[in-house]
């Protein structure tokens, strides 16, 4: 069976096949997203500060940044993350999500200055939230994500019904998974060819972004961790 993930071509990619070899099933690597770094850094006077990605953590510390007041991690990897660069971390939601994020401020940042350091491709909910619950939200775009060049095996494989699963960890790898389908002229086929797949989305929000375009998604977990999630779509084309 061939599962199609689409992480970035580093470490991440690298754990997310060896995953899906120890899980007997065959590896599809497909990366969706590659990184090119702005060069900025978040600022140093905020009274929050709110990282969102393990690659945010790293390019802040890259560029020396040194945190102030009460610093906020979107999830358990950030969290990490922010930890083995020797940053404090002193909030992290319960759901881990910019929705999460929002409930676990708002009775806290009025009149606040909340530094939110993250991709191009952030949410606007997290910024529109914050501000809403009456912070001065200041946004440092760290990196710039694009779709990598040749992207679109998998694309390709589910247009000739020669995929089994996909496990999209981000609205904007489904959104770039259908641009490099239609870049090879299969988009059509590539997703009636997911209708017959196990199709897994890390977040109800990456959900109604495939299910919009026309995907179907059979598997969302609770958490929303990449492991979880591709245990899961293995466990469901295994019964």
């Amino acid at each position: 069976m061939k599962v199609a993930v689409f992480r970035p071509d580093d470490d991440r990619l690298a754990r997310a096949v060896s995953l899906l070899d120890s899980l007997g099933v065959e590896p599809v690597p497909d990366p969706m997203l590659a990184v090119e770094a702005t060069g900025t850094a978040p600022r140093e006077d905020s009274d929050y500060t709110v990282v969102t990605s393990k690659t945010g953590v790293e390019l802040a510390a890259e560029a020396g940044w040194e945190p102030s007041g009460t610093v906020c991690a979107i999830g358990d990897a950030t969290a990490a993350a922010l930890r083995a660069a020797g940053y404090p971390v002193d909030l992290v939601p319960e759901e881990f999500s910019s929705v999460g994020l929002v409930a676990a401020l708002e009775d806290r940042v009025a009149g606040a200055r909340c530094e939110v350091a993250r991709s191009n491709h952030g949410s606007p909910v997290l910024t529109n939230g914050l501000e809403r619950a009456g912070a001065y939200v200041h946004e440092t775009v760290l990196y710039e994500l694009v779709t990598p060049p040749g992207a679109g095996e998998s694309a390709t494989l589910a247009a000739a019904g020669d995929l089994d699963g996909a496990v999209f960890t981000s609205s904007l790898t489904v959104e770039n998974f259908l641009a490099a389908a239609d870049e090879r002229g299969v988009r059509a086929a590539a997703v009636a060819g997911l209708e017959e797949c196990v199709v897994g989305t890390i977040g109800e929000p990456t959900r109604a972004t495939a299910e919009r375009e026309g995907i179907p998604v059979d598997v969302v977990p609770e958490t929303a961790d990449f492991e979880v999630l591709a245990r899961a779509v293995v466990e469901r084309l295994s019964n």
